[in-house]
């Protein structure tokens, strides 16, 4: 806009016109600070959705017009990464804006995850989670839907891991996850092979004590009956050790929250969608005159894909599709509710997934696990993209340019300072702070990301590191070990149900195997010596980097070790008394027809 004026006209000092000059010529100013101060945020983070499940990363079979519609109306990452490919350490990374080893929240072992409800690990009451930072700012702040960060430490109540020992004033959902354990209907997945081995020693005890029984009987065999009764009750003893934690694991991990107290145990799965969605969207609504966080962690789309019978059939892709779609029509709900409260202009939205697609996840000949597109590998692969390259889009109408596309390196932790700042915090100044504030690069004010190195752990083993050359653009990604897919070929470990970070289940590459994402982002052919000329230059860089990236970590306590992992009764949540554990008090709420 131009203003032209003269000093010879009577209006030009008029008491009315005055005062409009100057307002035209402030109005863009004001308006553009007033937006960036203290905003809401609604962060939603999908659970194993794959990168190639979304309409606006290429899928054109799954419909998510809801999703589209916030990249179309807002800024779409391409190249968005979690810090792990598991759900426990990812989450606690993008909570606390740090690798999730700084924190002791990825495994040295094969327990890579919170195994159990009344497990001792979870996420340290010293790490600052960005609700704490933001609850000091004023904001009210709910977590509704899954946790999987921990609940107690040493007794039933403690409560130390719990959301609301973390800076969320409202918690509702699940403190662990969805397993298909918690629909009867399905078979069961919890640790499933080694309850076979387990059920097969009780069998195999029970039948060396029933043939000692009975050739005492006959008088095959000499077996004092004092020796009978010991092996007797050695049996018993072994099958209820195991079977008073595998044998109710919908009793003990299958359980609904709201805030300390459990509202079900276990969980009606029928109406889990439905409770989750209300709670939301009345999050919102009793929130709206002041500011806010609403983390809503779907417990879409893992197995055992709940999804209500109104969105069963609708897709192409069987149960898996309709899981998307429904968790898709979610987000829709969510959007209208913010916009029906007039807050869509002061309100940043952020969705993600919090790691790729279970590729193994399969019953039959039914495929229940996510598809990555054109990436490599999948749930659980610390460097193959496919398990670590996830959606990312951000909408803020007025402030973030719409239908913007980004390609630059950026990560799940980085959310953490970004939401910090905005709200007028400060992040943690006595620790490693691994991400980045973000909203330079999504308005556009500078054209990199500010990450040079991510590096990518399975467990606490580093698989695979990138370098972003930021002077020409290039992403350079080294792998120094990948698992070996089984069947050979097959593009993931199809024997096993997840691929390992250690042992022999991995291959080590010496020189690492060398690829640049711009030029080959499927991973598809491995640069040498002999076709890269900078080759040793890149190899080199990164190993520098892995160097100084080392000299920053600290000796913290290991959250998942057997120990912290472990069922231990004395920390199960229980509502009623041990071990008489069953409730439902949402029976008689009439459930608004969302």
């Amino acid at each position: 806009m131009v203003l032209t004026f003269s000093s010879s006209s009577p209006q030009f000092g008029s008491p009315l016109v005055t005062p409009l000059i100057f307002g035209l010529l402030l109005q863009a100013p004001f308006t553009q600070a007033s937006t960036i101060t203290q905003p809401n945020f609604v962060l939603l983070l999908a659970d194993d959705l794959g990168i190639g499940d979304v309409g606006c990363y290429g899928n054109d079979t799954i419909r998510t017009p809801n999703i589209d519609r916030l990249a179309k109306e807002g800024v779409k990452l391409t190249q968005h990464i979690a810090a792990a490919p598991l759900c426990t350490p990812s989450r606690a990374a993008f909570l606390t804006g740090r690798y999730p080893l700084r924190s002791g929240m990825d495994a040295v072992n094969d327990y890579r995850v919170i195994f159990w409800n009344a497990g001792s690990g979870g996420l340290p009451a010293n790490e600052t989670t960005f609700a704490k930072i933001l609850q000091h700012q004023g904001y009210s702040t709910g977590l509704i839907g899954k946790w999987h960060q921990g609940v107690n430490c040493e007794s039933r109540n403690d409560h130390c891991h719990h959301p609301l020992k973390h800076g969320f004033d409202y918690f509702y959902g699940m403190p662990f996850t969805l397993i298909s354990d918690c629909q009867p209907t399905e078979t069961p997945e919890m640790d499933r092979a080694f309850r076979r081995k387990l059920w097969l020693s009780t069998q195999m005890i029970g039948l060396i004590t029933l043939t000692a029984v009975l050739g005492r009987l006959t008088g095959l065999i000499s077996v004092h009956w004092k020796t009978l009764t010991c092996l007797a009750g050695f049996s018993l003893l072994f099958f209820i050790s195991w079977f008073s934690s595998y044998g109710f694991v919908r009793y003990w991990n299958c359980i609904m929250m709201r805030n300390h107290g459990i509202t079900e145990q276990p969980m009606v799965t029928d109406r889990t969608t439905s409770l989750i969605l209300r709670e939301s969207i009345s999050f919102i609504e009793r929130n709206k005159d002041k500011p806010f966080l609403l983390f809503l962690s779907f417990l879409h789309s893992h197995t055992p894909l709940l999804t209500t019978e109104k969105f069963l059939g609708r897709s192409r892709h069987g149960l898996y599709g309709d899981n998307v779609e429904e968790m898709d029509w979610m987000v829709g709900q969510v959007l209208d509710a913010i916009d029906k409260e007039g807050l869509k202009e002061t309100t940043l939205v952020y969705f993600a997934s919090d790691h790729g697609g279970w590729l193994e996840r399969q019953e039959g000949e039914r495929q229940l696990g996510g598809w990555n597109g054109i990436y490599k590998g999948g749930k659980s692969m610390g460097g193959w993209e496919g398990g670590i390259r996830v959606p990312g889009i951000f909408r803020w109408p007025g402030v973030l340019p719409a239908g913007t596309v980004i390609a630059e390196p950026t990560s799940l932790m980085d959310i953490y300072p970004t939401v910090v700042h905005l709200a007028g915090g400060e992040v943690p100044q006595d620790r490693v702070i691994d991400g980045r504030d973000l909203l330079p690069l999504l308005r556009g004010a500078v054209a990199r990301s500010e990450h040079e190195f991510l590096f990518h752990y399975c467990g606490v083993h580093l698989h695979a590191v990138r370098w972003h050359q930021k002077d020409t653009g290039a992403v350079w990604k080294a792998h120094f070990m990948t698992p070996i897919f089984s069947p050979p070929g097959a593009g993931a470990c199809y024997d096993r149900g997840f691929c390992p970070c250690f042992g022999e289940g991995v291959t080590h590459h010496e020189p690492p195997l060398l690829f640049e994402l711009s030029q080959d982002p499927s991973e598809a052919t491995p640069l040498s010596a002999a076709t890269e000329p900078l080759f040793d230059t890149v190899i080199r860089k990164i190993g520098r980097a892995i160097e100084e990236h080392r000299r920053t970590l600290t000796p913290v306590p290991e959250q998942l070790s057997v120990s912290n992992v472990v069922w231990k009764p004395w920390l199960q949540p229980c509502c009623g008394t041990f071990p008489f554990c069953w409730c439902d008090k949402e029976g008689d709420n009439k459930l608004v027809d969302l």
